[in-house]
């Protein structure tokens, strides 16, 4: 029994043997004195089982159905058992047209096993208030992820984020991050919604420098120069709580775009970038918030396409040598010997890398006549340097080099500092003995000097 039905025992024992007035076991209980009449006559009636709610142990009225209950969860096993309750109850109802609320749907999983409680995965984060404006700071990052499952290889999706509203705003899958990745999500983004005020990332190469006090270098990324010329700032979080709304939208998408893919079939990039603006409608519908102010801080691009291509593309300075050649990644490139290209020598050229791997030489915005002098097969070198994030697209790459290239012998050669005999024996240090009969043989040469003088 109850708490509140022991204290019910023991007030009505008391009236019963005349140790309180049944107007004061109704203040007690809270209840009218007719209601303590009625109690009073079942207690002596049927004693205090009698005290329990008439509905303890029945079945509710608004019951759904046993059946209703088995076909529902025999569905989740079958096709949605990694699913949410929320997601799980709108693929019922949209592809099975089995009617159930989520928070019954959630009560079912949690009692069969397939759904854990908010508390069992409850974690703790400082809350950040947003930002007032749309558009005025939008959270950019990249999500390695398998998110074709065993259909396909892993790649990652770049998603830009508005951190006041939760909208996505763009996303795209790539095969890891890197500058061009990003340049071309960047072009969807201006070409749709034009410059934000502000992006803001994590600490990867992409967006910052690592070494801001080098004595060398541009003092800021490719990305970051990009930014700069189209006059949006970049900002970097010192951990990943900080831009905590594109981490929740990637744990988000981990679950609810996977599974997307999976219905839909897909296993490869360029059919899942053609299919991710209509799931971002219906992901904004559903999740964006109203930001507080109804400004949008967007600024128009007001670039001719041409110049946006300069903007967005890898640009450097090469140093031009006597014989009007200059090194770039591993090539010797000749520029075509003109009255321009004469005056070139010990100076630098401007060299613009497009993401079609097209190569523009420039002086002073001319662009110059070049050949290759000499083509170096690009490889992965021997213990060369790859960062974590683009660690899966270098493996690939080397696979795909070493399917195409049959392994060759490579001699080992000599050591420098590996000995080499000259068949000369080293005479070392004199022995006892040696010196002994060194000492002999002087003096008796010098007795035979003494006896030729006589």
């Amino acid at each position: 029994m109850s708490e509140r039905e022991l204290q019910r025992v023991e007030v009505l024992s008391r009236v019963l043997d005349g140790s309180m007035s049944a107007a004061k076991a109704a203040a007690v209980m809270a209840v009218s004195i007719r209601h303590v009449r009625r109690m009073l006559s079942r207690f002596r009636r049927d004693g205090a089982a009698s005290l329990a709610h008439r509905s303890r142990g029945r079945p509710s009225n608004n019951r759904l159905a046993v059946d209703i209950r088995e076909t529902a969860l025999s569905l989740v096993r079958a096709h949605y058992a990694d699913f949410g309750p929320t997601l799980a109850a709108e693929k019922l109802a949209e592809r099975h047209g089995v009617t159930v609320s989520r928070e019954t749907l959630r009560t079912w999983m949690a009692e069969d096993g397939l759904w854990l409680s908010r508390k069992q995965r409850r974690a703790f984060h400082q809350p950040r208030l947003r930002r007032e404006c749309y558009g005025e700071l939008i959270q950019i990052d990249g999500s390695d992820h398998r998110w074709f499952e065993d259909r396909g290889p892993a790649c990652t999706l770049l998603v830009f984020i508005d951190d006041a509203t939760s909208t996505l705003m763009q996303m795209r899958f790539v095969p890891s991050e890197s500058t061009f990745t990003y340049f071309e999500a960047l072009d969807g983004y201006l070409s749709e919604h034009g410059r934000p005020v502000a992006f803001y990332s994590d600490k990867h190469t992409v967006f910052r420098v690592a070494k801001a006090a080098a004595k060398t270098g541009h003092g800021m990324t490719q990305f970051g120069r990009a930014l700069a010329e189209l006059n949006i700032e970049i900002l970097c979080a010192n951990s990943s709580q900080a831009k905590g709304r594109v981490e929740r939208a990637n744990r988000t998408l981990q679950d609810r775009l996977v599974k997307e893919l999976r219905l839909e079939g897909i296993s490869d990039m360029a059919a899942a970038n053609a299919v991710l603006p209509a799931f971002m409608a219906r992901y904004n519908a559903r999740f964006a918030k109203a930001p507080a102010r109804s400004d949008n801080q967007h600024r128009p691009l007001n670039l001719p396409p041409e110049r946006k291509a300069d903007i967005l593309c890898w640009r450097d300075q090469r140093y031009v040598d006597r014989q009007l050649t200059l090194r770039y990644e591993r090539k010797r490139i000749m520029l075509e010997e003109n009255e321009i290209t004469r005056d070139l020598v010990g100076k630098y050229v401007e060299t613009y890398v497009f993401a079609d791997g097209r190569i523009d030489i420039r002086w002073k915005g001319i662009s110059l006549a070049w050949r290759a002098f000499d083509h170096n097969q690009q490889h992965v070198t021997h213990a060369a340097i790859a960062e974590n994030k683009r660690l899966g697209e270098v493996l690939a790459y080397a696979k795909a080099l070493q399917e195409a290239a049959p392994p060759k012998i490579t001699s080992v050669g000599k050591q420098r500092s590996r000995y080499q005999p000259t068949g000369r024996r080293s005479p070392g240090a004199p022995s006892f003995l040696d010196k002994r009969a060194a000492r002999r043989a002087a003096e008796a040469a010098q007795v035979a000097g003494q006896v030729s003088d006589a």
